[in-house]
């Protein structure tokens, strides 16, 4: 699946926050817009980061 429609659903449930530190890693959080509950994902890239926050959405819906 490509990065822009892992995105684009990512974005129905949650509100993303992305960012590059200097030792160059990248971190994602997302806040559930309902309860506003918060997760990390780190990671080397950008797909890296943004596949495990849609494995954990996937995860999230299963488990409902």
């Amino acid at each position: 699946m490509r990065n822009s429609t892992k995105l684009k659903t990512l974005l129905i449930k949650y509100t993303i926050t992305l960012e590059r530190g200097e030792d160059e890693i990248f971190k994602l959080w997302l806040t559930d817009k309902q309860n506003n509950n918060m997760q990390m994902f780190e990671g080397t890239s950008y797909g890296v980061v943004l596949s495990k926050a849609y494995s954990y959405l996937l995860k999230e819906m299963k488990n409902k």
